[in-house]
């Protein structure tokens, strides 16, 4: 193996060296934040020069552009009135699009609609926007806090109390516990993209406890791709659809992609990134083509000029045979490549070992379809990637991550206009709110942070297979609490949920915090705390990517509900004052979007704020602390060959490892389980694990549902309609049968996740161990401790009776 100081000194004076005569494009000025900034300010009058913050060296010193409201940021309209703001959760996704919403006399959310004037998403809402108003005024919402004696967990037997009474209890038992057992035996778990990541984070540290993540096995959800992404490039990159920029499309600098793929993602029924899927059909209309990753096909697909139906979990051996063909028919961009990337000649040779031909068997995709995506892609002079989990949800999902990345970085299409870009964030997402007051000891007791060394990379969370086995053994220390806010753990993300479940049950003590009562709270709860819908509350939209500043704006309240933040500092204050000195949650979101130059109340009545985007960072030394040409990585290059990976004991390069099981790890198992299901199907109606108790987004998906291949269906005897059991090695989970084309291949099938039924019996937890198709999953993570296999197993299929 290189000796990794060698190659780190050797590639740094490369740089250097090289970099001397760059010319910068655009003839924008080069080398140093001063003249970048210089330049900058030449630029605009309608831009505001900002104070530092704790942030990336990119987002340092950055100007703001407003867009121009023709109204106020609320007004009256017809009896109603309508207040602007953004759609961050509960319920829903997170990438924040621009709303209306629309309140009676009586302060009652009646409407919500698109806000036409936000450049986001220009007026188009998804269903689940539309239909807010339902959530928010469902008489199922829990409205005051709740308490259950220990022992009758499980059983529907509650008794209202107060919020001070539960911040009593609360704050009594986790000051017992620190003093007992160390803070580090309570963990703090989130759900997926709610609006809680800063707040969460910071009532844990706060609290001494290095123990904030999530329930989920490999952290197979998005956090495998931001840590992959850090770990070789030193920042998260996403499609540039011009989101950074008030005049979008119309903005000078930008040049739209003349090719993406989308891989792994749906984008119009899952947004994910911070990005909003209806700009891949605005892209197409501007001329741009499509190339699909996908065994099912979508409407998108239909409009692809290539649809590549991979087989789940060889997502890898995909990627490196399109690198294969881009390399071998020398098709890279060779300028960028010499002059920003460590690593390429062992890349060139890895890649031979995957030819298209030997990829396409393992993919179960047609060999000349593999060779026209990669010329389709690597002859454009624009072209990005947009990506989601189905990559993160195979075990050994690095590698996939790395090799998928490398089309982008190899072609040349980095940071620059039509390719893959930084996303702004006015806070750094990745790095939580308040890691300053967490102790060195006290970091060094995370979980999993000795065993799995990349989890710095990226979010600073705990590694949640690591989490399992302490709670279930007490080693390396006991765990004896669960913080559990907005996560249906054993409905949605849990691997094994009913091995979950009994771990949990082991906890001395368990606070929930919800919308509604779920599954989870039924079986664990001791206290549970009533979370407020975004209507209900104020707030911010500036972390995960959302490439602006905005504010949610409180418009109704419903019975004793506060917001996650409002929750987070009141008991925060009681755990260590002086970590949260504000005297309320206007207060504390000021201070956090301070380096705008604007309040809360002030950036409410300009927002969106657009922080000023600059191409090209790499070559002025913007995104290195150095303030050198290059990337924040060891090399100073992205790293083909990850320098942090051997560090890790890990394979530097790409590779391809088959999930296991899987028709080609574990041939043997497939005459008696013959299908490779894929699970997480995104419908339009609901997100993860909610909505399921909102009678309209129900209507429109009562039941789970798995898709069948025609084929399949005949050679089984199923119809449409017909209940089966989704059988594997491990467990079973009942579905209803809808028999579709859309499976490319008769060999798949595909079903949504995250199922439970609210109207079944609470004490039999809701159905959910009936329904949960993640009975079938295993907690396995990856080499790295990122990736697991959510989406790629073998089963069974066969009738209820």
């Amino acid at each position: 193996m290189k000796e990794i100081q060698e190659i780190v000194d050797h590639s740094v004076s490369a740089i250097n060296a090289k970099t001397t005569d760059i010319k910068i494009k655009n003839n924008e000025s080069q080398s140093t934040k001063a003249q970048c900034a210089e330049s900058q300010a030449s630029e605009s009058q309608n831009t505001k020069t900002q104070n530092d913050q704790n942030l990336p060296p990119y987002s340092q010193k950055r100007e703001y552009v407003l867009i121009d409201h023709d109204k106020p940021w609320t007004y009256e309209e017809n009896g109603l009135t309508v207040t602007r703001g953004s759609a961050w959760t509960g319920p829903g996704c997170h990438i924040g699009c621009g709303v209306l919403l629309y309140t009676d006399s009586s302060g009652k959310l009646v409407k919500v609609e698109g806000d036409p004037e936000n450049p986001f998403n220009g007026g188009r809402l998804c269903v689940r926007c539309l239909d807010l108003p339902e959530v928010t005024n469902s008489d199922k919402r829990l409205t005051y806090p709740l308490k259950r004696d220990k022992a009758k967990r499980g059983r529907n037997e509650w008794e209202r109390i107060s919020w001070d009474e539960a911040f009593n209890i609360i704050e009594a038992k986790f000051k017992e516990l620190a003093k007992e057992y160390g803070p580090e035996s309570v963990l703090f778990m989130q759900g997926t993209g709610r609006d809680i990541a800063a707040w969460i984070s910071r009532l844990a540290w706060s609290y001494g406890s290095p123990n904030y993540g999530f329930p989920l096995s490999g952290l197979a959800c998005y956090l495998p791709r931001v840590s992959g992404m850090y770990s070789t490039t030193g920042s998260f990159w996403v499609c540039d659809c011009a989101q950074q920029f008030p005049d979008r499309y119309a903005n000078p600098k930008y040049q739209a992609p003349e090719v993406m793929i989308l891989w792994g993602n749906n984008p119009l029924v899952s947004n994910s990134d911070g990005f909003f899927g209806h700009w891949v059909i605005d892209l197409q209309k501007m001329g741009m083509k499509t190339i699909v990753c996908d065994p099912r096909m979508t409407w998108l697909g239909a409009k692809a000029e290539i649809q590549l139906p991979v087989r789940p979990g060889t997502d890898a051996a995909l990627a490196l045979g399109l690198l294969n063909v881009i390399v071998s028919e020398d098709l890279y961009d060779h300028e960028f490549v010499e002059l920003w990337c460590y690593g390429f000649e062992e890349l060139a040779k890895r890649v031979l070992e995957y030819p298209v031909e030997r990829v396409a068997e393992i993919c179960w995709v047609n060999a000349e379809d593999i060779y026209a995506a990669a010329r389709l892609f690597a002859k454009a002079k624009r072209a990005c990637v947009q990506w989601g989990v189905a990559v993160d949800m195979t075990r050994e999902a690095l590698p996939a991550i790395q090799a998928i990345a490398a089309l982008t970085q190899i072609t040349g299409n980095i940071d620059r206009p039509g390719g893959m870009i930084i996303p702004p964030e006015i806070l750094f997402y990745g790095g939580g709110f308040g890691a300053d007051l967490l102790s060195k000891e006290q970091t060094a007791k995370r979980l999993g942070s000795d065993k799995y060394s990349l989890l710095k990379f990226g979010f600073a969370t705990f590694q949640p297979d690591v989490a399992m086995e302490a709670m279930e053994t007490g080693k390396p220390y006991a765990i004896k609490a669960l913080w559990l806010q907005t996560t249906n753990t054993i409905a949605c993300m849990g691997a094994d949920p009913k091995r979950w479940l009994k771990a949990a049950q082991q906890m001395d003590f368990i606070v929930c915090v919800d919308l509604f009562f779920t599954p989870t709270i039924m079986a664990l709860a001791d206290i549970v705390l009533p979370a407020a819908t975004y209507p209900e509350r104020d707030g911010l939209r500036i972390g995960d990517g959302p490439q602006r500043g905005e504010t949610i704006n409180k418009v109704t309240q419903i019975g004793e509900c506060k917001s996650d933040m409002q929750i987070n500092l009141e008991l925060g204050r009681r755990l260590n004052p002086s970590a949260w000195p504000w005297a309320n949650v206007k207060d504390m979101f000021s201070a956090l979007i301070k380096e705008t130059g604007y309040d809360f109340d002030g950036l409410r009545e300009v927002a969106p704020a657009y922080p000023k985007y600059i191409y090209h960072k790499h070559e002025k030394g913007l995104l290195r602390p150095d303030g050198q040409p290059g990337f924040n990585t060891p090399t100073g290059r992205i790293e083909l060959w990850a320098t942090v990976y051997a560090n890790a004991g890990l394979d530097p390069l790409p590779y391809f490892e088959e999930p296991e099981p899987g028709p080609g790890s574990t041939p043997e198992l497939l005459a008696e389980y013959p299908l490779v299901l894929t699970t997480g199907a995104r419908n339009w109606g609901m997100f993860h694990s909610e909505h399921r108790n909102i009678p309209r987004l129900r209507a429109l998906r009562p039941d789970p549902l798995i898709e069948v291949h025609p084929q399949t269906a005949e050679r089984y005897g199923l119809k449409d309609g017909d209940w089966v059991w989704v059988e594997n090695q491990r467990d079973r989970a009942k579905r209803k049968v809808k028999v579709t084309d859309v499976l490319l291949d008769p060999r798949y099938c595909s079903t949504d996740h995250a199922w439970w039924f609210p109207e079944a019996d609470p004490e039999n937890l809701y159905d959910v161990f009936d329904l949960n198709i993640n009975n079938n999953v295993t907690w396995t993570p990856g080499k790295s401790g990122f990736g697991s296999n959510y989406k790629c197993m073998l089963v069974k299929l066969y009738k209820v009776k």
